[in-house]
């Protein structure tokens, strides 16, 4: 078992050249392209995948592997996963050959192995690198090819880097050098993942609302942090794509997950002092500045340098927990504190400064004005709220979404109603009064 960690971008079809070019600035051993094929397997019902595992094999020159990728952590467009190789003597699955640990205690591998059919594959041409960056040596690889489900074809354009010898954060530095160029974003979902999707009919699908967000019972506010960026990177990726395919609206969400992050930075900013994030926030105002730009082209802003390196800023933040070299032990044993506990007392802070902002606003410009403030406490009700019982919480939002949502369209007699009744909704927190 090894554990793969590699950073993976979305290319533009004329990077490869420009790729070698810009690789010729550090050592490196170049290997020309070669055709690989690679079929993926699952169950009817998607066994694996709900496992959060990945079964290819993969041929190249009447050579065959079989890969077994396990659950493991992906972070904007870092992917660390525990992966397993054995050598085939032909394209034939046979999950024996596997170790044994790998399957869950209530898996029956003769019925699985019985169960497995190959979903989609993936042809391409793969043409690679091995770059001597700093101290760390990385495997570069330019896939060019499709993705194939049945009758269904997709275009496949990727670069990846593994780690083969040295540190993640040298990775990362080495992915920055290369985003200078342009025409590449990160990649968010894998081969598989896309190939899911393509079998399954690539099923459409829409703007999705921000979620309310779920943690564990015992989680710390630490862990309640990095989740709370986590889910704005989600978004912001996931609309992204559906910026790029075509859907004008989603440009207003990745507005919104781009806010969501700046509640994030502002709820946890008594414990995380604001040098911890002041270079990644200046990047999210050059990014937002540029995004409010009228008649912006998606293909233009998310395969260009200032996009690439705001995203990958993130992920490196999150995936290597940046901020820690900026705390103290004092802010260090309140990051490891009950996040529910801060959860309640940010709850009520909330309330009570809706409660201080709208209690004395009669005319519709004073709505206008504090309306932007409105949207972002909401959106920082729901990086709180995940506790408690959805329905009470929607109820809760919603009643103030109703005053937003009339001061956008003016509605002048409706406003202030709004306003009375979203001021006399109950807390729904612990410890809430305010």
């Amino acid at each position: 078992m090894t554990m793969e960690i590699e950073v993976k971008f979305i290319a533009t079809p004329d990077m490869a050249a420009q790729l070698a070019v810009k690789l010729a600035e550090w050592p490196f051993q170049h290997q020309p392209p070669v055709s690989l094929t690679n079929s993926y397997f699952d169950t009817a019902d998607k066994q694996l995948r709900r496992w959060d595992m990945g079964l290819r094999i993969r041929g190249c020159d009447e050579h065959y592997e079989m890969t077994l990728k396990t659950a493991g952590q992906s972070v904007g467009g870092l992917h660390q996963r525990p992966e397993y190789n054995v050598a085939l003597t032909g394209p034939e699955l046979d999950i024996h050959l596997l170790p044994a640990e790998v399957w869950p205690p209530e898996c029956d591998t003769n019925l699985l192995q019985q169960r497995l059919n190959a979903l989609f594959t993936t042809h391409f041409q793969r043409e690679k690198w091995q770059v001597s960056y700093q101290q760390s040596d990385i495997e570069v690889a330019f896939d060019c090819g499709e993705i194939t489900a049945g009758e269904r074809h997709e275009p496949l354009c990727e670069i990846e880097l593994e780690l083969k010898q040295g540190t993640r954060d040298e990775l990362m530095a080495f992915a920055a050098e290369l985003g200078g160029m342009g025409g590449i974003r990160l990649g968010s979902r894998s081969k598989a993942a896309r190939g899911y999707a393509l079998a399954e009919g690539n099923p459409v699908t829409g703007s999705r609302p921000l979620a309310v967000m779920k943690m564990p019972p015992r989680a710390t506010v630490e862990d309640g942090m990095r989740a709370a960026c986590m889910l704005a990177l989600s978004q912001w990726q996931y609309h992204e794509e559906l910026w790029l395919g075509g859907e004008k609206a989603a440009r207003v969400a990745i507005h919104e997950a781009l806010e969501t992050l700046r509640q994030a930075f502002s709820l946890f900013g008594a414990l995380v002092p604001r040098k911890a994030s002041n270079t990644l926030r200046q990047k999210l105002t050059a990014l937002e500045e540029t995004l409010t730009e009228e008649d912006i082209d998606p293909q233009t802003l998310c395969y260009s340098p200032v996009w690439f390196d705001t995203q990958l800023a993130l992920t490196h933040w999150l995936a290597s927990s940046s901020w820690r070299q900026f705390i103290d032990a004092r802010a260090d044993a309140k990051l490891q504190g009950s996040f529910k506990r801060f959860a309640d007392i940010m709850l009520g802070r909330i309330a009570a400064d809706l409660k201080e902002t709208f209690s004395q606003v009669h005319q519709i410009n004073e709505y206008q004005d504090k309306s932007t403030r409105l949207a972002r406490q909401l959106l920082a009700v729901h990086l709180l709220a995940g506790a408690y019982d959805d329905e009470v919480v929607s109820g809760w939002l919603d009643g103030w979404r109703r005053l937003l949502r009339a001061i956008g369209e003016q509605q002048h007699d409706w406003v202030d109603v709004c306003c009375r009744q979203a001021l006399k909704q109950p807390a729904f927190w612990l410890n809430g009064s305010v």
